[in-house]
């Protein structure tokens, strides 16, 4: 039985219900199963014979057989383990000291760690305590504003479901039927330039008005420096890195140095210029691999696939000339000589002024970031560059995660306990939610709801551009009363059939829908940021305050769309690059 407008009141009454506070997952399945009922009704069949029960059954049994799901409990996983793990104070520490000169340097190091934490755990209401325990006492102490302080955290603390790994991507591709590695890549520069304009805001605001954000008082960017290092700059050289290459060549010095543990060894001389040479060593590995994939490996790849040519019997072998590869065009070479060039004149500058707070600073951040960097970078790149897939990466990331808790001896057996009871219940409600949307969606389209929505929208003869307009517009306006799953799971499907139509690329309308997801975190009344903050902030920090400290940063994700949108390459280069 088809009643548009029943859909229609189906629609509507979803939103008032979860509103009201009712559990997103079993309002689904209970109002799918209501109205369901009523569009399968047949008067000439027993009630339990009633379709919609094997619509049910048919629609909990795709959800638990979808492969894209799988990645989700590995993800989440790994995240849980490195918040329980207690792994980014040392981290946050080792920032702040490398940006200790410039204005409102703990704002920076806040949103360059809930970046770089969200990226690693994708979790952002454990992004947001956990960095709101960290930071925020530490800013106002130092005289910081609140809006600014709270501001940063909460839009810092977002960034981790835009940027992958993240669950949101996952749940999209698995709505839409994309590719995860695809909207990965898609995700990658516009999540990395929305942290950047997110920065640029920071470090204006802070130009124009030093009184938000003054400058920290001596004992609090003074680096600790171990005596030893500054005699041996006394016994060899004031630049470190020559210091330490002097000592290893002639150590007899070196070694009569004290300690606080004894004697200076050969063995830390040798552990101290290994991190002097971290960023030297990251500058070739990275040049050498864009290198390599750019230009080596296309060739190796077109020679081991170039079929042999059949010849007749006793015919003399033809030659058949070199193999035809398509390489890098003229500007990539270009391109690439002046990245090295420049990365060149930096490193040569870094090192001529290397003392021993530069090189103590340096130590700091291999023994905090490296680690994690090195697992992040891992688990992307396998995914990105069709090594595994998606849900192999997710665990490899999630042994790597308990290595590092392990090492770092921060995980005991009550904190994995934690982890693995986050996750079980992050996964369920997952799973649950995606049988809920999936019976709700079914239902909604035999009522016709869909249908009468297409209709309307075709009727309206919008263009591609208007129809983008008003469709991001209808997400934000819902991110304001409703989360990010409740929008990717019961209206994006909505949009999704009318992409054809309009000649939208899903890729690009979905990770517009991701940044514009950002919003649903910092828009009141439902904005989930704002409380997480709330709970860990000093009793004086309002609520007030915080949502009127997330403003600047909504109007920033528009920008951040609109730059998007007008500039797509941002978005589509690197999938179309790495996957045609």
């Amino acid at each position: 039985m088809s009643d548009p407008f029943l859909g229609l009141a189906m629609l509507m009454l979803i939103v008032v219900v979860i509103i009201m506070g009712f559990p997103t997952a079993f309002t689904l399945m209970g109002l799918g199963m209501v109205f369901g009922f009523y569009a399968f009704y047949n008067p000439a069949e027993h009630w339990i014979d009633n379709r919609v029960f094997d619509l049910m059954v048919q629609r909990t049994y795709g959800a638990m057989t979808n492969d894209v799901l799988i990645s989700i409990p590995l993800f989440v996983l790994m995240g849980y383990v490195m918040e329980r793990g207690a792994l980014v104070d040392k981290m946050f520490y080792s920032i702040q000291l490398s940006f200790r000169r410039l204005p409102a340097s703990l704002a920076v190091a806040t949103l360059i760690v809930c970046t770089f934490w969200g990226i690693a755990s994708g979790l952002v209401g454990a992004v947001v305590v956990l960095m709101g325990v960290i930071a925020m006492n530490p800013m106002l102490r130092a005289g910081y504003d609140v809006k600014l302080a709270s501001g940063v955290i909460t839009a810092g603390g977002t960034l981790g479901i835009l940027i992958p790994p993240s669950v949101m991507i996952i749940v999209y591709a698995a709505v839409a039927g994309q590719s995860v590695v695809k909207l990965y890549a898609a995700t990658m520069l516009p999540g990395f330039f929305l942290s950047f304009l997110y920065l640029a805001y920071i470090l204006g605001w802070a130009a124009i008005n030093p009184k938000i954000a003054p400058s920290l008082p001596e004992e609090q960017t003074r680096v600790p420096v171990a005596s030893w290092m500054r005699s041996l700059q006394t016994a060899y050289s004031p630049n470190m890195l020559a210091g330490l290459f002097r000592a290893l060549v002639s150590p007899a010095k070196a070694l009569a140095l004290e300690t606080g543990e004894g004697r200076v060894t050969y063995w830390r001389l040798v552990n101290n210029f290994g991190a002097a040479l971290v960023p030297f060593s990251l500058t070739a590995v990275t040049l050498a691999l864009v290198w390599w994939y750019a230009v080596i490996h296309p060739q190796a790849s077109a020679e081991a696939e170039a079929p042999e040519g059949l010849e007749q019997l006793g015919a003399p072998a033809a030659d058949a000339g070199p193999a035809v590869v398509n390489g890098p065009t003229t500007a990539f070479y270009v391109s690439f000589g002046i990245a090295a060039a420049l990365a060149a004149v930096v490193l040569i500058r870094y090192y001529r002024n290397m003392g021993a707070e530069r090189l103590q600073v340096m130590k700091l951040l291999v023994s905090s970031v490296m680690p994690l960097a090195i697992l992040t970078v891992v688990v992307l790149a396998v995914i990105l560059f069709g090594i595994t897939t998606a849900t192999e990466s997710a665990a490899v990331g999630s042994a790597g995660a308990f290595l590092l808790a392990f090492q770092a001896r921060t995980l005991n057996w009550k904190r994995t306990k934690e982890a693995v009871f986050l996750t079980a219940k992050t996964t369920a409600m997952v799973c649950w939610l995606f049988v809920g949307s999936a019976l709700f969606s079914a239902v909604f389209a035999i009522l016709g709801g869909q249908a009468l929505i297409e209709q309307w929208v075709l009727a309206l003869d919008l263009t591609p551009v208007q129809f983008m307009i008003l469709s991001q517009a209808i997400i934000f306006l819902l991110g304001w009363p409703l989360e990010w799953t409740e929008i990717i799971i019961i209206f994006v499907p909505i949009f999704l059939p009318m992409l054809r139509h309009f000649d939208i690329d899903p890729v690009l309308w979905g990770v517009l829908v991701f940044v514009n997801l950002q919003a649903a975190f910092l828009s009141p009344p439902v904005a989930m940021s704002a409380y997480y903050l709330k709970g860990v902030s000093p009793p004086h920090v309002t609520l007030n305050q915080i949502f009127a400290g997330m403003m600047p940063y909504m109007l920033i994700v528009i920008l951040c769309m609109i730059i998007m949108y007008l500039w797509p390459g941002m978005t589509l280069w690197l999938p179309e690059y790495l996957y045609g």
